[in-house]
Parts: structure tokens; sequence; C-alpha cells
């Protein structure tokens, strides 16, 4: 039963937040306040002051200048400063009434001492008065503006949740919109039944799990899936990023976190989304000092998520990369106890995440979507997503009214590679090595039995620092890999290198990158896999983070740190050492592609195989014709 039909639409909640007069009288005070105090040190820094007894003093001894008598103060030079560069006048406040001011400026009128000026009538508290109702009317109608403009004054957002309600017809996503994620789809399947149903598991005593965790690498649709709980479920759907509660402020999270979940139970049924939620939710850690407001936010947040009712059909969705540092407690049962994998899609995922991006792209009659998806093995639906789109980018640029199979390859290449660099202008020589080291990794990969298939071979430069590379395309989705696969895979990377020293007798920068995999690919062999006779069935390394970067780390002694070097260098030798046998015993024909490869620039996997299998023919043929002889 649809609870759409039980229940009015709600409508989005876009009330402005009510505004906090008091606070921005007090704000308007504190500004004047700040102000008037600058102005007076401002003011009061061109005099030097002085007492009544000290203006007396240089009156009697006839050493004034000149004199400024106001009601309450006065003014004066002494003929001493006056003779001094950029002297100060001295000021100083009389007490005198107004008879005694008009008394004061006659004797030294008699005195010959030249008054400037004499105010005997105080009007100053009226103007000053006047000057803070106009300043103040001035500061508050800004400070009004600024509270409606943040939603409540500066202050009153801080403690104020950011979370944004999102109802069905706005996020516009269902299931529809998921593709690659079966799995994930069928576990949260079961929270939106209980959404919709909630009478069919009270019925017989089931809860909700009031938590899930959304678990992947990044760019695999993790929000998108929560949002599509949110659209299948048809409930409101708070969305708010973990770095959201965290704030310089102690008390601001945990406070966030309180609106956040009021303004849930309002509206129940419906979902939270925490976005990032490792930001708030680490580890607590008290061997280096603990940082009080991220443990008060994660406090608030592991009492709110048990203080909330299940039955009213409020859960509590998260997403992270990064779940081996989240604290315990957020992971025990209660809380977000279900955690739910959403890994990078296989090929039938990556096909299925295909045709959603082109739903609204045309397309060419020679697209082969399966093709693409082959081709992009480990990339997931932002990936996939970002390619389409520069396909389609490509083809507008071409003058093309629908996408072909060529713009999806090439926009798959520029994700690899980056673009064509046209204006970078190789020497012959740099052009030969680049076209040699090329064609050793392509050639050795022929050669071999369980490598995969090269596609393209090209050596224009491009954006990403490539002079040139070498594209393998799987022909099928594989999971696992032999010792025997990884050995190819690793004299295929040093087969570039091996190809310069063969021909050239020199060692280029060019192989900086292709060393750099082959020594992280032989010391996973040896560290991870246990795939070391010396070492044995032992793994020293641990992974860090297997969703964000996949790194590991040595958690061995010394010594056998030291010997895991010493295996990844003679794994490494030898590799390299089995690369320049097998480009030296088909030298004829390592030569024969590389100048094909100079004149052609780009050429593809068939042609690459055709000299290949000429050779073969050619070898078959000599064998049988000296088999008959004999």
């Amino acid at each position: 039963m649809d609870q759409s039909n039980n229940q009015p639409p709600r409508k989005p909640e876009d009330k402005k937040p009510k505004l906090n007069i008091w606070l921005a009288i007090v704000a308007t005070a504190i500004i004047l306040f700040i102000i008037s105090s600058v102005y007076s040190a401002i003011r009061n820094s061109r005099y030097t002051q002085t007492t009544f007894t000290d203006f007396m003093t240089e009156m009697k001894a006839d050493n004034l200048s000149e004199v400024e008598l106001h009601y309450d103060r006065i003014l004066y030079m002494t003929k001493t400063e006056a003779e001094k560069p950029a002297a100060k006048q001295k000021a100083c406040y009389t007490g005198l009434p107004e008879g005694d001011i008009l008394q004061l400026a006659k004797d030294l009128d008699a005195q010959g001492i030249k008054v400037n000026e004499v105010i005997t009538e105080d009007n100053s508290f009226i103007y000053t008065v006047l000057l803070y109702i106009i300043m103040f009317g001035a500061v508050f109608g800004m400070m009004t503006l600024l509270t409606k403009r943040m939603g409540g004054g500066m202050m009153g957002s801080i403690g104020s949740n950011k979370a944004k309600v999102y109802m069905e017809k706005q996020t516009g996503v269902t299931f529809r919109d998921v593709a690659g994620q079966d799995e994930a789809k069928e576990s949260l399947q079961e929270i939106i039944d209980f959404l919709h149903n909630p009478g069919k598991y009270t019925e017989i005593g089931a809860k909700l799990p009031k938590g899930a965790l959304l678990v992947g690498s990044p760019g695999t649709g993790k929000t998108l899936l929560a949002k599509a709980v949110a659209g299948e479920a048809n409930v409101p759907f708070f969305s708010i990023s973990g770095s959201d509660f965290v704030e310089m402020f102690v008390g601001v999270g945990a406070s966030r976190v309180r609106d956040l979940f009021r303004e849930a139970a309002k509206v129940a049924p419906c979902i939270v989304f925490i976005d990032e939620i490792d930001a708030v939710g680490r580890s607590r850690d008290s061997r280096y000092g603990g940082n009080s407001e991220h443990e008060q936010t994660l406090n608030q947040l592991l009492g709110e998520i048990d203080g909330f009712d299940s039955t009213k059909g409020i859960v509590c969705l998260a997403a992270t990369n990064r779940p081996e540092i989240l604290d315990k407690a957020l992971l025990r049962a209660g809380r977000f106890d279900r955690q739910i994998i959403v890994d990078r899609p296989n090929l039938q995922g990556r096909l299925d995440t295909l045709k959603v991006h082109t739903r609204k792209i045309k397309l060419a009659e020679d697209v082969d979507l399966r093709k693409i998806a082959q081709a992009t093995a480990g990339a997931v639906g932002a990936d996939l997503a970002n390619l389409v789109n520069e396909a389609a980018l490509r083809a507008v640029r071409k003058g093309r009214k629908a996408v072909n199979q060529e713009d999806l390859m090439v926009s798959f290449e520029t994700v690899i590679a980056g673009t064509e660099k046209k204006n970078t202008v190789l020497t012959d020589t740099e052009k030969r090595i680049v076209a040699y080291h090329e064609v050793g990794h392509a050639l050795v990969a022929a050669l071999e039995k369980h490598s995969q298939p090269v596609s393209k071979i090209t050596i224009v430069p491009h954006t990403s620092g490539a002079l040139g590379y070498t594209m393998q395309m799987p022909e099928e989705e594989k999971y696992l890999q032999t010792s025997q696969e990884l050995l190819t895979e690793l004299r295929t990377l040093v087969g570039g290198r091996a190809a310069e020293e063969l021909v050239f007798g020199v060692k280029t920068t060019g192989a900086a990158n292709d060393i750099q995999r082959a020594t992280a690919l032989a010391r996973n062999m040896v560290t991870l896999y246990g795939m070391s006779d010396a070492l044995g069935l032992m793994a020293p390394a641990t992974v860090s983070n297997q969703y964000l970067d996949n790194q590991s780390y040595l958690d061995c002694s010394q010594e056998t740190s030291a010997r895991v070097d010493e295996e990844v260098r003679e794994l490494l030798r030898l590799c390299y050492q089995d690369s320049k046998n097998l480009l030296t015993s088909h030298r004829a024909m390592l030569d024969e592609i590389s100048e094909y490869l100079l004149a052609k620039e780009t050429i593809t996997g068939d042609e690459l195989m055709a000299f290949v299998n000429t050779e073969n023919s050619e070898n078959i043929t000599e064998e049988d014709f000296v088999s008959e002889e004999e």
C-alpha cells in the first residue's frame, strides 16, 4: 500500500527562520561601542592630555601661544611647543561654569593671548544623542538585513543545522536511475518496504534497523543510492555532510545534531543521510589528547540514534569510504549495525550504468556499449558518466548529431591519458626511443601466454605527461589473478625499458611510471599475496584502506623488511631479464614494428598481431619443411 494515499502531501519547509530582534540590538550596541571607543581614541590621540593646574601655571608664566575655550575643556599651545616641528596641542578639562569660562576668556585677552574659539552653550549632549540614534539606525538596519540573509543572524546560525529537506519530486531519483549495484539495492529494499508497510513488520514484532552504513570507493554512487531510497519510499530526505557538524566552537556540533533529529522527528517517517560520516564519527583516541568538540558531537550523535523510536520510521543512512577509522560504538548493534558494500560494478553493471547515462544521449548505429564496458574494467559510475559526457562533447566539436563508437573510445582514452598535445615536438632520436619503448611493451604482451590483448599503440604525446602509451583491453571479467599472470604483467611493464637498453644502450626517464607500477605490483606479490618462495605464506604488510587508496604498510621487523626489499629487487631483475631475452630473440620483428609505428604514429592491436602471426606462420613453415626433408 502506498503511503502517499494515506497522508496528505507534504510541502517543503521553506519558511524563513524568525528574526531575533534582541540579538540584532545587542550586536548593534556592541558595534556602536567599538566604533565610539575607536573614535574617542583617535580623537584624543591628536592632543597631549594635561590638567587645568598645568594650564594655569603656563598662563601665569605667560607661556601660552594660542588657546581654544570649549564648554568642558581647553585646547592650548605653549610658546615652547609652538617652536618645535609637528608639535601637538595640549588639552585639559576645566569643570568651570559658563561665567568662569567667559571671565577666563577676558583674562586671556587682557594678557594679549589669542583665543580662537569660545563655546559657552552646552549642546554637545543633544548632538551626541542624535549622532548615536543615526548610527544605531544605520547599523541596526544592516544587521537586520544580514540576519535575514543568514537565516537568524550571525551568532544565531552557528548552532542551527544545515540539513536540506528533499521531497520525492525534488530529488527525482529512484532505483531506475541506479545501475550496477543490484546487491546494495536488494539490501535497501527492506527499508523501503518497512516505510511503505510498517504494520507488516510490527505485527510480528520486528523492528526496523535504525541505521545502515554505505561503504565503498569514491564515485560508486553511495549518495545516489540514499536519494533513490527516499525517492522509492516517497518520504522526506534530510541530507547533511559530516563536516557540517564540525565547528571551532565547543558544543555547536552537538547542537546541530539535536536540531537535525528534532526536525526529522516532526516529519517522520523520513530518511536522514549523513555523507562522509568519518568526519564526525572518527574513533575517539585519548593517547594524544582528546578533541572535546569532536567527542561531544559524536556522543550526541550516538545518543540521538539510540533515542529515536524506530517504529516512527526514522531511518539513518550514512556513507563513508574509510570504515576502519569509525568509532566502534557507532557500528554496534542498534546503530549502524548493517553495512552495505557499494562496490565497483562488474561487466554487466558497467553496461547497465552506461545505458542509464546514455538514456538521453543520441547514439549512432555503430555504438557497442558492451565493448566500452569491457574496456573500462575497474571504473566506477562517476567515471562512466564522465566518459559519456566527454563523448557527447566530442561529437558536438566534430559537428555530428549523434555519438558514435569512436567518440566513446577516444573519450575513454582521454580519461586515461588525457588529450593529445599537438604543440609538443619530439626530436627524431626521442621519437625513435619512444617508438621502441612502446613496441617493447606491446611485443612482450603479444608474445606472452597469460597477457591481456593489446588494443592500441601510440607515440603521440598526451596531457597526462605520457609521450606515448600501449593500451591493453581484457577479453573477460576476472576477479582472480594467478602468479603467472602477475609475472606476465611485470614483464610487460619493464618491456619498454628493456627495449630501450637493447636497441640504444641507454636508460631514459620515460620508464619512470612503468618502474613505479612494476615495483608496487612486485611488492604486493611479496608482502600481500604470499608469492615469494623465500618468505613463503607470510603477509608482512597490511592494507590501510581498501576503498580509498588501497595502500599498504609494512608491519614486520627490520630484518624482514630488508628481506622484502631484496625479494622485490630480485623479482624485478628476473622479469626484466626475461623481457630483454624475449625481445632479443625477436629483434627483427621489434625493428619492423617500430619502423611501422614511426611512420603511422598510432597502430591498432590487430595491426600488431598481423606482424606476430606472420612471423609465427613463417617459423611453422620452416619447421615443417625441415621435418619433411628428414
